[in-house]
């Protein structure tokens, strides 16, 4: 077997590729993994990157740990090692792994109607939603049909009652339409069901995901983390948004009857987890919408569902399962937020496809708005991360993290021959 080898020092500061307008980028890569050093400082020369980070383990060990760049645009501060940044709809991974876990416990099952669990949800011609459709954004449920405020959303029992109350769109099962931020308040409540200590969605994250890898990521941040230890997100120009979404999804966005501003603008809307002083709301957990971390343990942690599952118990029909085609509703993948065909959602994990291609084919994580993606492939037990401060717009992956990929990828060696790096930057 090749001897291990480390490329870098874990405070490599210099400019990577010289001549280029590259800021400080720090980290370090594994033999073989060198050119997806270069691939992220050319993020600021070419793909107007503020900072950010990215990490990548291949078949449980580390391969990819970089960062660099500003963290706050307004005062210049850099961003760290440990510095964490909202991941919007990324989160929606990280929830999906909680409930895969109840999955390997035996406490759910993904086909099992979701009044099994939870009684009061059969309200309003919801009785026959499975867990899967569910969690596939097919059940209708995209949007509130009554005030949801920052105060409701704290108040677990009295979100539930709203939860339980509301009436599907369409027929459950028929149509796809993106669940932005009510797939997350009903997965939560799902898992308070059959947890026998009825935790939040983000206690249960915490104590059986972070806490057992080590994990700097929270869904619902503490009052204990520090601004100083938070990116703060630069917005896209209005002009950007509209080069890069297009004239029909800024109609759509802007326009407070479509599906797509009702699902993410309103009721209770993103800005629920924005805070003006403390950067991001504290203890408040929106499960699709407000996990906050770093790109290692987002990494780490799609890493351990990439290959055996063993520290998290996971149980191999789980992986299976996350791991096998999503199954389209009875009208197809066509998603009636998005107003385009061909993502596809599973098991509250998106799924590649030919409109949003990442991994392999079973390959399965999130991205988030702005362009965070992370995702676990079992093919190659590669679990990923990426996570910037700088808002992107595009709705198919961002062109930071496609360039990153694509540069890992084409590094993946046969799997006798991989450099390794470990959990405290020193050669294993």
């Amino acid at each position: 077997m090749q001897s291990k080898v480390l490329v870098g020092e874990p405070d490599l500061d210099k400019d990577v590729m010289p001549g280029l307008d590259t800021p400080r980028i720090q980290g370090q890569v594994g033999h073989g993994f060198e050119g997806v050093r270069d691939t992220f400082a050319e993020n600021w020369a070419y793909r107007r990157e503020l900072g950010g980070a990215c990490c990548a383990y291949c078949r449980g060990e580390m391969v990819v740990d970089l960062w660099g760049g500003t963290r706050n645009r307004q005062t210049g501060e850099p961003w760290e090692q440990d510095t964490m940044v909202v991941l919007h709809s990324a989160t929606k991974g990280l929830a999906a792994m909680t409930l895969a876990i109840a999955h390997s416990r035996g406490w759910l099952d993904y086909e099992e109607r979701v009044c099994t669990y939870w009684p009061e949800f059969a309200q309003n011609g919801k009785a026959r939603i499975t867990v899967r459709q569910l969690l596939a954004h097919q059940a209708g449920l995209f949007a509130f049909g009554e005030p949801v405020d920052r105060n409701t959303v704290a108040d677990l029992d009295r979100l539930a009652a709203v939860l339980a109350r509301q009436k599907p769109a369409w027929e459950p099962g028929t149509r796809q339409a993106y669940h932005a931020l009510t797939l997350g308040f009903y997965e939560g409540e799902l898992l308070r069901r059959v947890d026998p200590q009825h935790r939040s969605l983000g206690q249960f994250f915490h104590d059986e995901i972070a806490l057992r890898l080590g994990l700097d990521v929270y869904i619902g941040l503490p009052e204990t983390i520090p601004n100083s230890r938070l990116a703060v997100l630069a917005p896209p120009t209005f002009i950007e948004m509209l080069r890069g979404f297009g004239p029909r999804f800024m109609i759509e966005a802007i326009n407070p009857r479509s599906n797509i501003y009702r699902a993410l603008n309103t009721n209770p809307g993103t800005g629920i987890y924005h805070d003006a002083e403390s950067i991001y709301t504290r203890n408040l957990e929106v499960p699709s919408g407000n996990g906050i971390g770093t790109a290692r343990a987002i990494a780490r942690a799609y890493s351990v569902f990439a290959t055996d599952g063993r520290e998290l118990g996971l149980r191999k029909e789980t992986l299976d399962l996350l791991a096998a085609p999503a199954i389209p509703p009875t009208r197809g993948f066509y998603d009636e937020c998005f107003k385009a065909d061909g993502v596809q959602f599973s098991l509250g994990f998106m799924k590649p496809s030919s409109v949003w291609p990442f991994g392999s084919d079973r390959s399965f994580g999130s991205p988030g708005s702005g362009g965070s993606l992370g995702f676990a492939d079992p093919t190659l037990g590669i679990g990923y991360a990426y996570v910037t401060s700088q808002m992107g717009t595009n709705l198919r992956g961002d062109p930071r993290d496609i360039a990153l990929r694509n540069a890992i990828y084409g590094a993946v060696p046969p799997r006798e021959t991989v450099g390794l790096i470990s959990r405290t930057g020193t050669a294993s």
